[in-house]
C-alpha cells in the first residue's frame, strides 16, 4: 500500500534523536528465553503449516510496529492483534533515510550514504535508541505473544525510505534500482543484516522483498530475475524460513481483459514470478479505487489469484486489501469470496489501527479497521474465527 497523505503518526518527539549513530554495534539480537514457541511455518502444497498445524488463518497488516518509540505502544498492539487471534502480521522492516542528522522521522534502521560510510558501499545501521532496536523490540513481543511477522525488506514507494533513498545515494531510479550495481549491492548487504540478526526467531514467517515492487514499462524479466536473484540469496542465508516477493499480484496477457491490472504496464508478471522455486508462496493486492475498478470487481481478482495458484501448485496469500470508505460494506464481500469460493490460503487486511493512550493518538490511515470498534468486529474477530473453522480438504 502507499502511505496515503491523511496517515496520523506521532509527529512529537522528533528532537533529540539525531544524535550521531553509534561506531560499533551492541550485542546481536538474540530471542528472549521463553518467548514464543520453537516453531517455523513452512509451505504444504497450498497450505500453510503454521503452528504445527495445515490450517488456513487470517492475518493482518501493521507497517509502523517499528516506528514506534515506545515499548509499551508497541506491546499494546500486538497484544490487541494476538487478542484478535491474528496468525502473521505483516510489517515494515527498512525504514531509510540519507542524513541521519536530519531524519524527518521517528526511527530509522539503515542510512544509504558514500560519503559517510564508503567502506560498506554507503551502508549505515542506526544502532542508536531510534534506530534497529525498535525492531528488535517488535520481534520480540511478536515472539512474546506467539505471533509470526513477515517483514519487509525494501518499499517501492518513497514513504519512509523507499527506492528514493538508492536512487539519492547512488544515482539509481525507480527502474533501474534492480539491476544498479551500488543499489543491489547495498540493497542485498542490508537483506543479509536483517536475515541474519532475526533468522533464530521463532517471530519470523517469511521475508519479504518488497512491498509492492514494480518496474514501469520493464519488460517482465527485469522483476523476475531480481526476485529470482535475491530469493535463492535470502535462502543461503536462512533455509528455515519462507521468502515471498510482496507484489500486487500484476497479470500479464493473454490473462484478462487487457485492462490496467492485465496489461503489464507495471513490469510484474503473478504467473511467471509464482514460478521461481525459491518464492514459497505468491501475494496479491486489491484496491479497486485506485486502480480503476469497481468494487465488486474485487471478488473476480481473488478468484483469479486462486485459479493460479491452484495451477502452480503454491500457496497465495491476499496480502493486501482496504477501502477509504465503508469498510465493511465494501471489503466485507472480498472475505465471503475467500472462505466460500477459494483455496486463498491466508489474508492479510490493511491495516490494523489501534488508539494510544498517550492522548489518544490514533495509528492507522483511511483503510485503517480499529480495534475496539463494531466494523472491526466484523472484518477482524468475525473474519479470524471464519478462516480458522475453514477446512484443508485433502487431495
Amino acid at each position: 500500500m502507499r502511505l496515503l497523505s491523511t496517515l496520523l503518526f506521532v509527529a512529537s518527539s522528533l528532537s533529540g534523536l539525531t544524535t550521531a549513530i553509534p561506531a560499533s554495534p551492541p550485542t546481536p539480537y538474540k530471542p528472549p528465553a521463553g518467548h514464543g514457541r520453537n516453531r517455523v511455518s513452512k509451505p504444504v502444497g497450498r497450505h500453510f503449516e503454521i503452528d504445527g498445524k495445515v490450517q488456513y488463518f487470517a492475518g493482518t497488516n501493521c507497517w509502523w510496529l517499528g516506528n514506534l518509540l515506545n515499548d509499551f505502544e508497541v506491546e499494546l498492539a500486538i497484544s490487541q492483534m494476538a487478542d484478535t487471534g491474528y496468525k502473521v502480521v505483516r510489517t515494515w522492516g527498512f525504514f531509510g533515510v540519507n542524513d541521519p542528522t536530519n531524519p524527518g522521522q521517528p526511527t530509522f534502521y539503515q542510512v544509504l550514504n558514500e560519503t559517510l560510510y564508503p567502506e560498506t558501499g554507503g551502508l549505515g545501521i542506526n544502532y542508536g535508541p531510534n534506530g534497529i532496536h525498535r525492531l528488535d523490540v517488535v520481534v520480540s513481543l511478536a515472539e512474546k505473544y506467539n505471533l509470526q511477522l513477515v517483514p519487509t525488506l525494501m518499499n517501492n514507494w518513497n514513504d519512509f525510505g523507499g527506492i528514493n533513498i538508492y536512487s539519492a545515494a547512488f544515482g539509481s531510479n525507480a527502474t533501474t534500482f534492480y539491476t544498479d550495481k551500488k543499489a543491489q549491492a547495498a540493497y542485498r548487504a542490508y537483506v543479509k543484516f536483517i536475515v541474519n540478526r532475526y533468522k533464530d526467531s521463532p517471530a519470523i514467517f517469511a521475508w519479504e522483498l518488497g512491498n509492492e515492487p514494480r518496474c514501469k514499462g520493464c519488460d517482465p524479466s527485469v522483476i523476475y530475475n531480481w526476485a529470482k536473484e535475491i530469493s535463492r540469496y535470502i535462502k543461503r542465508l536462512d533455509r528455515k524460513h519462507m521468502v515471498t516477493l510482496g507484489d500486487e499480484g500484476w497479470l500479464c496477457p493473454p490473462q484478462g481483459d487487457g485492462s490496467y491490472a492485465y496489461d503489464c504496464s507495471e513490469g510484474v508478471d503473478f504467473v511467471k514470478n509464482l514460478e521461481i522455486d525459491t518464492l514459497d508462496y505468491g501475494t496479491f493486492h486489491l484496491y479497486p479505487e485506485s486502480w480503476g475498478y469497481e468494487y465488486s470487481w474485487g471478488s473476480e481478482w481473488v478468484r483469479q489469484h486462486d485459479a493460479i495458484g491452484k495451477r502452480v501448485g503454491k500457496p497465495v496469500v491476499f496480502e493486501e486489501y482496504g477501502t477509504p470508505i465503508n469498510h465493511t460494506q465494501l471489503e466485507r464481500p472480498w472475505q465471503v469470496t475467500v472462505v466460500e469460493e477459494t483455496q486463498v490460503a491466508a489474508d492479510f487486511i490493511w491495516q490494523f489501527g489501534t488508539v494510544l493512550p498517550v492522548e489518544g493518538v490514533k495509528w492507522g490511515d483511511v483503510n485503517s479497521i480499529y480495534y475496539g470498534t463494531e466494523e472491526y468486529e466484523v472484518l477482524g474477530f468475525g473474519h479470524v474465527e471464519e478462516m480458522e473453522r475453514k477446512k484443508v480438504r485433502r487431495h
